[in-house]
This record gives structure tokens, C-alpha cells and sequence, in this order.
């Protein structure tokens, strides 16, 4: 696993480095060009030129481009041959505590005192607070990894 540079990986170049790993076969500038909607095989051929130069594709014989490294770009994380932000990861793991959170509550409602209903309604709130935060961010991090896109 190699760290690419952030600022190099974004945009467009992003987008050419996720085809590649969804693909999974070698790729050259014609078919990027067709899938991204780019303007002409040239400016993906340098996209792929630059990916090679972050060490994370490498040429083959036929001068189609193969996944050499996988990328760790800040905040987001692997599942597969997605890159998924790490805050859906977050808001994931507090949906699942606040569902817990629910049931305890729910199976001791009839015979907890006043105070433990409470206690647990605002746990449950801070709970339910954490997770809108982290799927919002989650949605922002989503949108930027796409977000201003440009060709050069």
C-alpha cells in the first residue's frame, strides 16, 4: 500500500485510479476516455501517466496500464473495490449502538425508575447526535471525493 500524495489524488485522477481497481484488467487511454467522459485519449493518457508516476499503475507490454499499489487516501478506507469515507464506517458503528441503546431501554422500560429512562433518553440523544454528524460528514466526504473536476 503506497501513500499517494492527497493532493495528487483527486478529481480526475481519483476517478481514473477507482475505474482501474473496479476494472480490474488492464486499461488504456481510449476506454478511460469513454468511462470518465474525458476530451480525448490524450488527457487520459495523463492521468494515467501520473498514476504511474505516483508508483500506483504500471505499464504492461501493450501500453495498457495494470494496478500496481493501492492508495491511502486521508479519511477514507477500503471495503473491497469501493472507497468508502470513514465516517459512514463511524455513523454505522453509533446506528448500531443507539439500535442496542433501544432494545436495553425497551426490555427494562416497565421496571426501571424515572431516572434511568431519563438517563438512557439522553444517552440515547447524544448517541443520535454523534450519528447525524458522522453521516453528514460522511455525505461531504463523499461529495468532495467527486467534487471539481477538472481535465487538467
Amino acid at each position: 500500500m503506497t501513500r499517494a500524495d492527497n493532493e495528487e489524488l483527486q478529481g480526475t485522477t481519483l476517478d481514473v485510479y477507482l475505474y482501474a481497481i473496479k476494472k480490474g484488467k488492464p486499461i488504456g487511454p481510449r476506454d478511460v476516455m469513454k468511462v470518465i467522459n474525458l476530451s480525448s485519449p490524450s488527457v487520459a493518457y495523463r492521468h494515467l501517466q501520473k498514476l504511474e508516476d505516483l508508483g500506483l499503475l504500471q505499464k504492461n507490454e501493450y501500453g495498457e496500464y495494470l494496478l500496481k499499489n493501492r492508495a491511502h487516501v486521508r479519511g477514507f478506507s477500503w471495503l473491497g473495490k469501493r472507497l468508502v469515507p470513514k465516517m459512514w464506517l463511524y455513523s454505522i458503528l453509533f446506528l448500531a449502538i443507539l439500535i442496542l441503546e433501544a432494545v436495553i431501554l425497551l426490555i427494562h422500560f416497565s421496571v426501571e425508575t424515572y431516572e434511568f429512562k431519563v438517563f438512557f433518553l439522553l444517552l440515547m440523544l447524544v448517541t443520535s447526535l454523534a450519528l447525524v454528524v458522522f453521516t453528514v460528514e460522511g455525505i461531504l466526504m463523499g461529495r468532495r471525493k467527486h467534487g471539481n473536476r477538472t481535465e487538467g
